[in-house]
Parts: structure tokens; sequence; C-alpha cells
């Protein structure tokens, strides 16, 4: 099957509304924000979440979350280690090994042959240690919100009977936050000669791109209610060599996304403009 040779810039416009769309474990878990006001979501977040999203879809994933393991293993060690193919590379002790595990590798997993993994498992005896790292040709930026946000915290109490023979167990008091409402917009791009390398082929892509346009979708948690973060609109640029005819920079720069009002309270509060690059082809698909 043949690898991606025409590079890929995508862009994706999505909404919060009464959510904590990625919380920051070293400021209480309130939702992240940079130090001029706005509202970020890691670039770790989305590509967690684009994992989900493939999951869904029947790929299979190395680095899965424990709350939806699609098999037996508890580590990553484990999920390498049962994988007959690789197996057999360590086995051979060949010269060529590294090179050998990491197309292996690449081959059983998408994500891997996505984003790039770094496999470095121990081993008693040695024999079976592995130190082998993939460079992924799809690369995700943080999202960004357009304006700054506001967040809203609320002290929250939690009374349970944790221990038998009690009326009534003691207080638990918590907090929970959330972005009253704000629009993000977060870039990427897939390099085609990464790509040659862990064998990513068009119809990954198109997995990505589907990903991207569903990527909210059944990812609902206390912290992110059902329909609290849409994906409004996917951008999907695809250029005509291996190089691209203009620059990732460029092409992210092209799509602007401003506020008509002051206070912007809804989506349609904002205007999207896309300024055409010639020869450039763009797709822009609708969230679902």
């Amino acid at each position: 099957m043949r690898t991606l040779d025409s590079k890929i810039d995508f862009a994706v416009v999505l909404s919060v509304r009464s959510a904590n769309p990625n919380g920051d474990p070293l400021n209480g878990n309130r939702p992240r924000q940079n130090y001029d006001g706005y509202g970020e979501i890691s670039d770790v977040a989305i590509k967690r979440k684009i994992r989900n999203r493939l999951q869904d879809m029947g790929e299979t994933i190395f680095v899965q979350s424990n709350d939806r393991k699609s098999d037996e293993h508890n580590s990553l060690r484990e999920r390498a280690d049962a994988s007959v193919e690789l197996r057999e590379v360590i086995k051979a002790k060949s010269s060529s090994q590294q090179e050998d595990f990491a197309a292996a590798a690449c081959r059983e997993w998408m994500d891997v042959r996505s984003f790039g993994q770094v496999f470095a498992f121990k081993s008693s005896d040695k024999s079976g240690s592995v130190s082998v790292g993939v460079r992924g040709p799809v690369s995700i930026h943080t999202a960004r919100s357009v304006d700054p946000i506001d967040i809203t915290s609320m002290q929250i109490t939690k009374s349970v009977n944790s221990e038998p023979g009690k009326d009534r167990g003691s207080d638990t008091m918590g907090m929970k936050h959330r972005v009253d409402f704000g629009v993000y917009v977060f870039y990427g791009s897939i390099n085609t000669q990464l790509a040659e390398k862990t064998g990513f082929t068009p119809e990954d892509a198109d997995k990505i791109k589907q990903a991207l346009v569903t990527l909210f979708e059944n990812d609902a948690s206390a912290a992110r209610p059902e329909g609290s973060i849409e994906v409004h609109k996917v951008y999907w640029w695809t250029h005509n060599s291996k190089m691209g005819q203009y620059s990732s920079a460029k092409v992210h720069r092209s799509l602007v996304v401003k506020s008509k009002t002051e206070e912007p309270r809804q989506f349609e509060d904002y205007s999207i403009e896309i300024y055409e690059l010639e020869g450039l082809r763009v797709d822009v698909i609708d969230g679902i």
C-alpha cells in the first residue's frame, strides 16, 4: 500500500460551554489558561481523544486508556510483549533490529505510525531489552481560545456512607471548575517524509480526519457533559507535492477566527475567514 505522498495541514474550530476541556493538575484542575487569560487544551489531551476515536473505529491502538482497554494488558510492555512479530524481531538480534522493530510496531498499531512512540523496556537478562524511538508524521499544536476565557468555580460537598453501621459518612469538600463559554482553535500537519518511514497511508489520513470531526463524541464525563464541547469546523488543506507549496505557518495563518462582539456568548458571535492560497485545495467539514 502506498504511503502518503502529499503534505497535509489541518485546523479544528470548536466551542466549549460550561465544561472543563482540559484540567491543569498543577492548578487544582482548573481549565488550562495561559498568563494572558486565554484558554488552552494540551496537544497530549487532543492526541488522547484522537486515539480514543480511532479505537472506536476499530483501529488497533498501542497507548490505550485504562478505562477503555480493548485487551487484557495492563502496561505498554505487556502489550508489546504480546506481539508475535515484535518478539520475533527481538529474538533475531540482527544488525537492523531497531529498524525492524520500528517497522513492525508501525504496522501493528495505528497510533504508533501516526504520532510515533518511544519503546524503552528493560529485561532482567537484557536479552529482551528494547530502546527504539519512532517519529510520527502527525503533529498537533496546543489548542488556544480565540478570546480570554471566564472560569467559574463552585464548591461541592459529597456525603456518603463508606462503612457499615454508620448513619452518615463524613462530608468531603471539593471544587469544580468550568469554562463559561469559549471558542478554541488548534492546528496540525502531516509530514510526508516521516509518513514514508512509518508506512502512514492516505487511508490513515482519512481516518485522522474522521477522528477530528468526531473528536468529543463518546467522551462525556462529569467535567465534560454530553454536548458541552462541540467541533464546528475542520479545515483540511492538501498540497500537491511532498514538500508542499506553502509552509504550514502560512497555511495556518490563512484561517482567521475572530469575535464580532465585545462579549461573545455563542458560536454565532464569531466570524471565520479563510484566505485562498493559489493551487492549494481545502476541504471544509462541518462537525456532526
